[in-house]
C-alpha cells in the first residue's frame, strides 16, 4: 500500500487546466471581428471558433491574458477590445459615465426641490371662491340642460 503523500502527488487534477482559465478570461475581453456586435465567446462563426482555438493554444503555450489580448488586437485592431483600457483615452470610458450619472442626479435633485418650492398649494374642496362657485353652478345647469 502506498503512503498518502505519494497518492496525493499522483492523483489526477480535477477541473480545467490553468491555461484554460487564462484563455477564457482573454476571450471574455474581446469582441468578435467575425460577428459584429457579439462577444468572441458567443460568436457562432467558424472563423471565431478558429480564433478561440488559437487563443487556447497561446494560453497553453504559457502566454498571459494580457499578451493574448494584445496579440489579437495587433492582428485585428483595437476596435475589438470589449473592455476599455484603464489608461490613456480609454480612461475616459471609466470616468465619464459615472460623472454624467452624478451630474444628472444632482440636476434632478435641484430641479425637484425648485419645483416643490414654486408649486401652488393644493386646493381643497372647501376653498372655492364665490365667483368660481357661481361659474361652476352655471356650467352644471348647462350640462343638465344638454344631457
Amino acid at each position: 500500500m502506498l503512503p498518502l503523500a505519494v497518492l496525493l502527488q499522483t492523483a489526477p487534477q480535477h477541473g480545467p487546466p490553468p491555461s484554460n482559465a487564462v484563455a477564457q478570461s482573454a476571450i471574455a475581453e474581446l469582441r468578435s471581428p467575425y460577428c459584429p456586435g457579439l462577444m468572441l465567446e458567443v460568436c457562432p462563426s467558424p472563423q471565431a471558433e478558429l480564433l478561440r482555438d488559437s487563443i487556447r493554444d497561446l494560453a497553453a503555450a504559457g502566454e498571459t491574458k494580457d499578451e493574448i489580448v494584445a496579440w489579437m488586437l495587433d492582428r485585428h485592431g483595437e476596435e475589438w477590445r470589449a473592455i476599455p483600457r484603464r489608461s490613456g483615452v480609454g480612461l475616459w470610458a471609466w470616468i465619464v459615465p459615472p460623472l454624467a450619472l452624478l451630474g444628472a442626479g444632482a440636476w434632478l435633485a435641484r430641479r425637484g426641490s425648485r419645483l416643490r418650492r414654486t408649486a401652488p398649494p393644493p386646493v381643497t374642496p372647501g376653498e372655492i371662491s364665490p365667483a368660481d362657485q357661481a361659474r361652476l353652478d352655471a356650467e352644471l345647469r348647462e350640462l343638465e340642460r344638454i344631457g
